[in-house]
């Protein structure tokens, strides 16, 4: 059993705290901000228009993850303490709640600014999976989100004398790995806009299902709240692309 207790603070500035899981969010802000930048006339946005759809996507990311966790996974502990509530820093961010709000917030601004809502979204999935996947290595500097006892000679002591799966760094890797897959397929083929988002929540969604069988987490008639909001997203991004994107989905082969 290796044993992992690490101080999530990465440094201090008197009272100001630079934490790894807030040092995630920016880099992976960073990140987009590069690529809409480098890909601007690509995507038909102005310099102008790539900051403002960073902010956008900010307060989409921020504002949906809180308010998911807030009020589906501890609605009483934030009833108790609502100022608890903008303590983002401290964890508490909701995958599913940073997708939605994430999707809202681009479509709003393809909307004002009149360009494609699909082009953008089929571009920013493979940088947001990363992204994610970097949030999910803070999760397991910050030591939350464990996995369930086990017996793996791989298994991780968070501080509870537990042996514990590394769920954290299983979903990581699940996400550099569809990063790397949906990469592949926009750099060699040419899909009808809209079937790479789709397809990148339909993949999320099941890959996010089956890692949660190895999160210690609150059980629901069986799955965790993540897999059920993953099963609401698999059945719509399933029927989806049965419906829009099962014939013609291919274009052409980039060569």
């Amino acid at each position: 059993m290796l044993s992992f207790i690490l101080d999530p603070v990465l440094f201090s500035l008197g009272p100001i705290e630079i934490r790894y899981y807030g040092l995630v969010y920016v880099l992976g802000f960073v990140l987009v901000t590069f690529l809409l930048l480098r890909y601007k006339k690509k995507l038909s946005l102005s310099k102008d228009d790539v900051y403002d759809l960073i902010f956008y996507l900010m307060l989409g990311v921020l504002i949906g993850s809180r308010l998911f966790h807030v009020i589906f996974w501890e609605p009483s502990y934030y009833l108790s303490q609502p100022w608890k509530i903008l303590f983002i820093w401290e964890g508490g961010m909701s995958f599913h709640g940073g997708l939605v709000g994430t999707i809202i917030a681009c479509y709003l601004f393809a909307k004002k600014k009149k360009v494609s809502f699909y082009k953008l979204a089929d571009f920013l999935v493979v940088p947001g999976l990363v992204a994610l996947a970097f949030g999910r290595i803070a999760n397991f500097i910050n030591g939350e989100l464990v996995g369930t006892v086990t017996s793996v000679p791989w298994c991780f002591n968070f501080g509870d004398d537990l042996c514990r799966h590394p769920y954290q760094l299983y979903s990581a890797i699940k996400r550099f790995a569809l990063a790397s897959i949906l990469f592949s397929l926009q750099k060699y083929y040419t899909f009808r806009e809209g079937f790479i988002f789709w397809l990148a929540i339909l993949l999320m969604d099941l890959g996010r299902f089956s890692v949660d069988f190895f999160r210690d987490e609150m059980v629901y008639f069986n799955l965790t709240m993540g897999q059920w909001l993953s099963l609401i997203m698999i059945i719509v991004s399933g029927i989806v692309i049965l419906k829009y994107y099962s014939k013609n989905i291919l274009l052409e082969r980039n060569l």
